[in-house]
């Protein structure tokens, strides 16, 4: 059953790549608004997602699995994983790559929920954990072509397994521009993109890999999407709550 998350705007934005990458960086250079920043907006949103979507509003002693790659994306699943865990999930994170890659950001968070006492393994090192949940941070919107191991057997074996999946930002495997599908994709039963949605993300080959698409606020200000992109006009999606669906 779908949750209660208000409708999002009819009339909403789709971004390309491009633009997406224009929103980050006015965040930062034109706003001040760190990285560390968004990655904390986009975990408290997928915990919020997963809590009310998926364990009906208590994720007490729910068993969840965050697949965590080394960039921003990843980084944000990092983040959900510590918010799920306050809220008494059962938390296992795999990382898709090894520990040395990670990004200064992705690490941050890393040393955060690590230093917290929760469960962290390298996938390549680790089966995949029993769950009732499994989050892909994977990859994000920079993804290109198909992916490459430890991650491609990683999303296989998330795929093969019987637990739903949400999805932070675009499944990974999807491309976010073209919505070109790479072999393999994760299948998600939900995703959950962020400032705004992306245009792969509606494109009839995608759309399966989706499954439902809910929108989270990472607080982008009205007058960065004024500035950047004047032409979409007053793009305010988010009222009375962090996270509204766009189907």
């Amino acid at each position: 059953m779908k949750s209660k998350f208000p409708a999002a705007p009819e009339t909403l934005p789709f971004l390309t790549e491009e633009q997406m990458r224009e929103v980050d960086r006015a965040m930062i250079d034109d706003f001040g608004v760190s990285l560390l920043q968004m990655m904390e907006n986009a975990g408290r949103n997928l915990a919020i997602v997963a809590r009310d979507r998926f364990f009906g509003g208590d994720p007490q002693g729910k068993r969840v699995a965050v697949l965590a790659g080394p960039g921003g994306n990843g980084g944000g699943g990092l983040a959900g994983a510590r918010h799920l865990a306050n809220a008494g999930a059962d938390v296992h994170v795999l990382l898709a790559a090894p520990r040395k890659n990670f990004s200064e950001a992705a690490a941050a968070q890393l040393n955060v929920l690590e230093r917290s006492g929760h469960s962290v393994a390298e996938f390549a090192e680790s089966q995949l954990p029993n769950a009732d949940l499994f989050v892909d941070a994977i990859f994000g919107y920079s993804m290109k072509g198909n992916p490459r191991e430890p991650a491609a057997s990683l999303i296989r074996a998330v795929n093969s397994h019987i637990a739903p999946i949400l999805s932070n930002d675009v499944p990974s495997g999807v491309e976010v521009t073209s919505g070109r599908v790479g072999e393999p994709a994760i299948n998600a039963t939900a995703t959950l993109t962020i400032a705004l949605p992306k245009t792969g993300l509606r494109e009839d080959a995608a759309r399966p890999h989706v499954g439902e698409l809910y929108l989270g606020d990472i607080t982008v200000p009205p007058q960065l999407y004024a500035a950047s992109f004047p032409e979409m006009g007053d793009i305010r999606p988010f009222g009375s709550s962090h996270v509204v669906r766009v189907w």
